[in-house]
């Protein structure tokens, strides 16, 4: 079994997702009684917001560099992130990393290409719906990204920041937000919903999000079970 390593804290609440969800992916993968080799770096959502706010990525490769080093000092032999915001600096940090880090955006365009889909809705972080990071590898394979409009995007943001990060779950908001999906498939013939938050997944899946989601936590998990697994 190999060891992994996470970047947890980015949010919290995802990195308990993250932990639950490959627990059970190793019991079902290897036995009831077995449970995976890792261990997990907290780092903070918040300094992640700020950095970004403030464009020092810099600052923010050798912030997320620093976990990943200790991860590797604690014999992890890959990593992966548990937040998609701090993706934005993911080619610099591949290229200073002592370890192979697997990739959240990569898997979930593979998962897209496999379902045949043409064009997707992405919500996340307002750093991740303005840039291109998130969008360019799903461009690349020939399907086309599309973000909110900047009012929701501000509204989304804000949802993460004061109420996901926090742990915080309230019908209010997935209400909102599953309006804002709505408007996406209607308006811009959306046919499935990337989850770019990995927070997201606490508040949408596909039992009530107006098209199919894509959740980047559970299609993460699986390539990462894959990876302690040894396949």
């Amino acid at each position: 079994m190999n060891k992994i390593g996470l970047i947890g804290g980015i949010g919290p609440e995802s990195t308990i997702l993250y932990y639950r969800q490959i627990v059970q992916g190793i019991k079902e993968r290897l036995g009831e009684n077995v449970l995976p080799n890792l261990t997990i770096e907290t780092l903070s959502a918040f300094d992640v917001f700020s950095y970004c706010n403030e464009r020092r990525y810099e600052e923010l490769t050798s912030y997320v560099l620093n976990a990943i080093n200790n991860l590797a000092a604690a014999g992890a032999t890959c990593a992966a992130l548990t937040g998609n915001t701090p993706n934005i600096v993911f080619n610099k940090l591949v290229e200073r990393s002592p370890i192979p880090l697997i990739s959240a955006i990569d898997a979930t365009v593979e998962t897209a290409k496999i379902r045949g889909v043409k064009r997707i809705g992405l919500l996340g972080t307002a750093f991740t719906m303005k840039h291109t990071f998130f969008k360019t590898p799903f461009e690349q394979a020939g399907i086309e990204v599309v973000v909110p409009t900047v009012d929701q995007i501000q509204y989304i943001q804000d949802r993460i920041e004061t109420e996901l990060e926090h742990g915080i779950i309230t019908d209010e908001t997935r209400a909102g937000i599953v309006e804002i999906i709505s408007a996406m498939k209607l308006q811009n013939g959306i046919e499935q919903v990337i989850l770019g938050c990995t927070e997201l997944p606490l508040l949408l899946n596909d039992s009530n999000s107006p098209v199919q989601c894509l959740d980047t936590v559970a299609i993460h998990v699986t390539a990462l079970v894959d990876k302690i697994a040894g396949k």
